[in-house]
């Protein structure tokens, strides 16, 4: 994953707020080597998800990858 616009801090916004400041901020370098495989996204505190969620949406685009997600707390 790579952030191809750069977004305000989160913090202090809302939940929707949080979705519109993450949609399009990120982008794949190399989906063709991702064509079909199993990723694991890793996040260290997960709030609302929004990031976790615009990169998931990113992903999806790839032909028959399958997406799973840890956090390590929630807040």
């Amino acid at each position: 994953m790579i952030r191809v616009k750069g977004n305000t801090t989160q913090t202090k916004k809302t939940v929707f707020e949080r979705y519109e400041n993450t949609e399009g901020i990120f982008d794949c370098s190399d989906t063709e080597s991702l064509i079909g495989k199993h990723v694991l996204l890793v996040d260290d505190v997960l709030t609302t998800g929004s990031t976790l969620e615009a990169c998931i949406q990113t992903l999806l685009k790839i032909p028959g990858i399958k997406v799973s997600v840890f956090a390590l707390a929630v807040a």
